[in-house]
């Protein structure tokens, strides 16, 4: 959807405001602290949950636009900065630890999502996977490295419930909730948050690459968010560095 001016509905942003590639924190207030990573960085707008600013990494034009919480909001999102030209997302964002060794502050690469929430469901039947683009996984492997962040590769639980996960026994379908949440445990998933596999489902569906990064919160405080913020940016610079050794058009 388009308004009168040209631009998008909800993210109000036209073609030539982004950048191909394009990192999606929740918290619009986390854009700004993303930015300041970028060169020659501005702000272009804010609508709704929608913060968007765009600058320049190696010469060449990225952006970061938050979606809000939950895959309603980022579906959204993806769908209409794919309208406005970008084509490359990274997820980055928090999440809550399922693995019981994983400890606070550790970065989870996502290589894909159960897909315990109901967005996707309206795009691809639940047997469809939703699983990240190769590329940004191993570019996000090579930025922690880089960065020197302790992280680890695997899956994450996307959910639409916070308090589903944090209180389920007080809900009407908490002993399905708790057998199901051990069910992730003995599967291996690492981390549970709430837009990645909508993201990852409609990214298939429209030809494009999105991948994510989350810092795991295993317990309070929850550990500054500087080399999660440096891993992403660094990622970006990894996968536009192989994007134009493949000779992929990166403007």
């Amino acid at each position: 959807m388009e308004t009168a001016d040209g631009k998008q509905y909800h993210i109000n942003l036209k073609k030539g405001d982004v950048g191909k590639y394009v990192l999606l924190p929740g918290d619009p207030g986390r854009c700004e602290a993303i930015a300041a990573l970028f060169d020659n960085p501005v702000h272009v707008t804010q609508n709704r949950e929608y913060n968007t600013y765009t600058g320049y990494l190696d010469g060449v034009k990225v952006s970061v636009t938050s979606t809000g919480i939950g895959c309603p909001s980022a579906a959204i999102a993806l769908e209409e900065l794919v309208r406005v030209g970008a084509d490359t997302f990274i997820r980055v964002g928090t999440s809550g630890h399922i693995q019981k060794d994983i400890v606070s502050g550790e970065l989870a690469i996502i290589s894909a999502a159960i897909r315990d929430e109901g967005t996707s469901l309206h795009y691809m039947p639940i047997e469809f996977p939703a699983i990240a683009d190769i590329d940004l996984v191993r570019a996000l492997q090579r930025a922690a490295k880089k960065t020197g962040a302790k992280h680890r590769t695997g899956i994450t639980q996307s959910k639409d419930s916070f308090y589903g996960q944090h209180e389920p026994q007080r809900m009407g379908v908490g002993p399905e909730l708790l057998n199901r949440w051990k069910a992730w445990e003995i599967g291996g998933a690492l981390c549970s948050e709430m837009e990645a596999s909508a993201l990852f489902v409609v990214a298939s569906m429209l030809r494009v690459r999105a991948g994510g990064v989350m810092m795991v919160h295993a317990k309070d405080p929850m550990p500054p968010l500087d080399i999660l913020l440096q891993t992403a940016v660094q990622a970006l610079r990894e996968i536009i560095a192989e994007d134009k050794e493949n000779g992929r058009d990166v403007n």
